[in-house]
């Protein structure tokens, strides 16, 4: 057989040119950024229970990956967020003014000691559901739904055979709720929240008049909405309504979230002391 060196090295030559000239093309700012970790699919129909209603049963992220994000590298932007301000703009808060003075005065320690991450206390609802980074797995049958928070290993029972409010609710960190069904929508009505939680870590407090709606939707099986509205006359202005949040179905697992030996909240109170003696 008949070989030709230089026609190889000719060949080789060639193949080396394109394929250096394709990874610098990769390189260059024209290519698109290729992400690993990408948004989650809507994934196939509505489960449902055996009376019909939609079956809100799954491990759920706050966010469009059905997977961990936070501090991981290839991820998709698209892959974070539970909403898109741009397609369900979320209105802000309109804040009596007595109310909007009083979280204007707050100190900066007093912001952080308000934080849940900071103070070790329960977020709460609708907390829970605004300004938790973490999983929630939701068990739910005919006349229960049950919520297991991954955060501080908290937990909720939400009775779905529609008994009434308490005329004299105690005070819990999740309030007292009541259920009906929409249609395909949950609404979870809750009244009675202990005053220290906060609605957004930004000084956002509330009354003894704090009544909050859940809507919750499973519009397919990856997808879990989460619509919260907030009725508070002694704080705002008007209800607030949150944008419509997306949580996506994972297969992860649930680890044990305890607050121990947390000696930065005592430095915390000694600094708050001194903000207030300035005051």
């Amino acid at each position: 057989m008949t070989r030709h060196p230089i026609r190889l090295v000719l060949v080789a030559a060639a193949v080396a040119l394109c394929t250096a000239q394709g990874m610098a093309q990769g390189r260059g700012q024209g290519a698109p950024e290729q992400y690993t970790i990408k948004p989650l699919p809507p994934g196939g129909p509505t489960p449902r229970l055996a009376d019909g209603h939609p079956d809100l049963t799954g491990h759920w992220f706050p966010n469009g990956a059905g997977q961990g994000v936070s501090g991981r590298f290839g991820v998709d932007p698209l892959a974070i967020r539970t909403f898109d301000p741009k397609a369900t703009p979320e209105e802000p808060p309109q804040f009596r003014p007595e109310a909007l003075a009083k979280i204007k005065s707050m100190t900066p320690t007093e912001l952080e000691l308000s934080k849940s991450s900071v103070n070790c206390m329960p977020r709460g609802v609708p907390a829970i559901w605004l300004q938790n980074p973490y999983t929630t797995y939701m068990v739910h049958k005919p006349g229960l739904l049950v919520q297991l928070y991954e955060v501080l290993n908290n937990w909720r029972l939400i009775h779905l055979d529609g008994r009434p409010l308490p005329k004299d609710p105690e005070p819990f960190f999740h309030g007292n709720s009541t259920a009906r069904w929409d249609g395909d929508t949950l609404v979870v009505e809750s009244i009675g929240f202990d005053e220290r939680t906060y609605i957004m870590p930004n000084g956002w407090y509330h009354s003894d008049q704090l009544k909050v709606t859940e809507r919750y939707t499973r519009p397919s099986m990856n997808y879990l909405i989460v619509e919260i509205t907030v009725d508070d006359p002694q704080v705002l202005l008007k209800p607030w309504k949150s944008a419509p949040r997306r949580w996506t179905l994972g297969n992860g697992e649930i680890y044990e979230f305890y607050c121990t030996n947390n000696l930065e909240l005592e430095e915390l109170e000694k600094l708050r002391q001194q903000e207030l003696q300035k005051k």
